[in-house]
């Protein structure tokens, strides 16, 4: 018995320095470092604005709304009022050159301020009426207008397709209209009436599209059409006069380069921020 509890006691003394060992040895379990993210880009907040100078040519058509001149004549009394107009008018195309200043407000968003020159639109007309001997004879009148048209303008773009964007846009402003003078011919002989000259109220609508050359230059093609108020025409002689336009109607087919300083503009490549994923850091084991 006293054996046995000798060779017991020895076994434990052996077995406990190993016992803690094995736990000194304990390791714990290996956690792979996570694959690392790729960048995150998010589009930058485009600062769009910038000034811009335009240039544009086109041709454009004319259509007078109506015409009215006084005519006199004897009666009692004394000199006897009344009115006619002319039978037929008509008014040719013509050449126009324009050229502005303006502001890109946002992407949606732009105003300008803009000058053209109308160069002149012959004009054809016709009245009827009696010659000497009481004769019923017809006129040949012929004159010209040309004009230039101030305009403070605001534009909307819808977006930028592909390089292309297309527009709509609204003006309002004034014209100065400028008259040649009036040759009227008759059987009888010719009259000449002195042309008028004169600033009347106008307003334009304008569509088209503009297209990307490069990120600040563009080239802008669209439609305006333009009305003018009524004004004096020509100037009084031999009995007839003043006489009076109502106004035009006016069709444009435009093209012209618009190019911006400094800014974002539709035509930009859109900007871009990275943000780098912090480093991954592997847990410490104490």
């Amino acid at each position: 018995m006293l054996k046995s509890t000798k060779v017991f006691g020895a076994a434990l003394l052996l077995f406990a320095p190993t016992a803690g060992y094995a736990a000194d040895l304990y390791e714990p379990p290996i956690i792979e470092a996570p694959e690392p993210l790729p960048p995150i880009i998010e589009p930058a907040a485009p600062e769009f604005g910038g000034w811009y100078i335009r240039g544009d040519v086109d041709y454009h058509w004319s259509k007078l709304r109506g015409t009215e001149y006084i005519t006199y004549g004897p009666g009692a009394g004394g000199l006897r009022g009344g009115t006619a107009s002319f039978d037929t008018t008509d008014l040719k195309g013509a050449m126009s050159l324009g050229a502005g200043v303006g502001y890109q407000i946002n992407r949606y968003l732009r105003a300008d301020l803009t000058a053209d020159y109308w160069f002149k639109s012959d004009f054809n007309g016709s009245t009827s009426g009696t010659c000497s001997g009481g004769v019923p004879c017809v006129s040949t009148d012929t004159s010209a207008y040309s004009a230039w048209l101030l305009m403070a303008n605001a534009y909307i773009d819808l977006g930028t397709y592909h390089g292309v964007t297309p527009y709509v846009g609204a003006g309002i402003g004034g014209a100065h209209i400028k008259w040649d003078d009036l040759t009227n011919t008759t059987p009888d002989g010719t009259t000449v009436h002195e042309g008028s000259s004169n600033w009347r109220f106008a307003y334009s609508l304008m569509a088209g599209a503009s297209y990307c050359l490069t990120e600040n230059l563009n080239l802008d093609m669209g439609y305006r059409f333009t009305r003018v108020n009524g004004g004096r025409m020509f100037e009084y002689a031999s009995g007839v006069a003043p006489g009076f336009d109502k106004g035009f109607n006016v069709h444009e087919a435009r093209a012209g380069l618009r190019y911006q300083f400094g800014g974002n503009t539709n035509c930009a490549a859109p900007q871009v921020v990275t943000y780098d994923p912090p480093p991954f850091e592997p847990p410490v084991y104490k």
